[in-house]
């Protein structure tokens, strides 16, 4: 007899899952392949072997040449966490956007740690210049600090199945202890010869929002390949793009040194942010040169 269930932790080959009314249960899947992910909701045979998954209403992951990596199933929302200090990649950020535009995610930005601010002005200054090509593209961003006050935060979770991506370091599990009471997600101070955080979180979670909504926890995060996109969803995932594609001279412009190119045009008069079209190139030029 099969139980449907949702999983809420992912350990390598194994998974815990959970069934309405909270029970709890390890489940393994068939062969050498993890084809589920966090937020899936799986059949178990009595035996703890998972044997397929619903239809997923989403599902964000990123690859490379050699392998992809899943990160979380039927999210509706990406958090995308990012702090004044260390500092973070704001291509990175261009890459979670293009996945979280290729599955349907409504993305929000974090920008935590917002109380250093008072000791070192400069890190909200940076922080906020890197961010400015993301709020002009109407990027939601929240400005906060997870160790003090998290409730900014709050009125964009409730109903929603978000899932926490970001570098390591950014303080996502101090949010998430800051979120959700009795989390007790593990933290652990700044590597600053590094300038980067150390992984705490190994794995990933889904955790129950006391106002409603999921929350998924995923592991720190260094680089975020888009190797499962053609050129074309890649450029479809910028999405300041769009009102220019097609209008180039060439049908198949790259955007590169091609004349009469109408997103290079955009981006000359403003419209388009200049490091945008960088992030693009780098993107489009690893997914037809197969490098990650």
């Amino acid at each position: 007899m099969l139980k449907r269930g949702t999983i809420v932790a992912a350990f390598g080959r194994h998974y815990e899952i959970e069934f309405v009314g909270g029970s709890l249960a390890t489940g393994y899947p068939l062969g050498k392949k993890s084809p589920f992910a966090v937020g899936d909701e799986v059949d178990l045979t009595p035996d703890g072997q998972i044997t397929g998954h619903a239809v997923r209403r989403s599902l964000l992951y990123r690859s490379d040449a050699y392998r992809q990596k899943l990160i979380a199933a039927n999210a509706t929302q990406l958090l995308l966490v990012v702090a004044t200090d260390p500092s973070f990649s704001d291509m990175l950020l261009s890459r979670a956007l293009v996945a979280a535009e290729h599955e349907g995610l409504q993305p929000v930005i974090v920008l935590n740690k917002c109380d250093l601010a008072a000791a070192l002005p400069s890190v909200l200054s940076n922080a906020r210049k890197l961010l400015a090509p993301f709020i002009a593209l109407g990027c939601r961003v929240v400005e906060l600090s997870a160790k003090f006050d998290p409730s900014p935060l709050l009125p964009l979770l409730a109903g929603e199945s978000s899932v926490m991506v970001g570098q390591s370091g950014m303080g996502k599990s101090t949010l998430i202890n800051a979120l959700v009471p009795g989390a007790a997600a593990p933290t652990r101070e700044l590597s600053t010869a590094l300038d980067s955080g150390k992984h705490t979180t190994t794995y990933a979670r889904l955790y129950k929002l006391p106002n409603g909504g999921t929350l998924i926890d995923s592991p720190g995060l260094q680089e975020f390949g888009l190797k499962h996109l053609t050129p074309q969803e890649i450029e479809f995932g910028f999405v300041e793009f769009r009102p220019f594609l097609g209008q180039c001279r060439f049908r198949d412009c790259q955007h590169m040194a091609e004349p009469d190119c109408a997103i290079k045009a955009a981006v000359a008069s403003g419209v388009i942010h200049p490091r945008r079209l960088e992030h693009f190139r780098q993107f489009t030029s690893e997914s037809r040169h197969g490098s990650h």
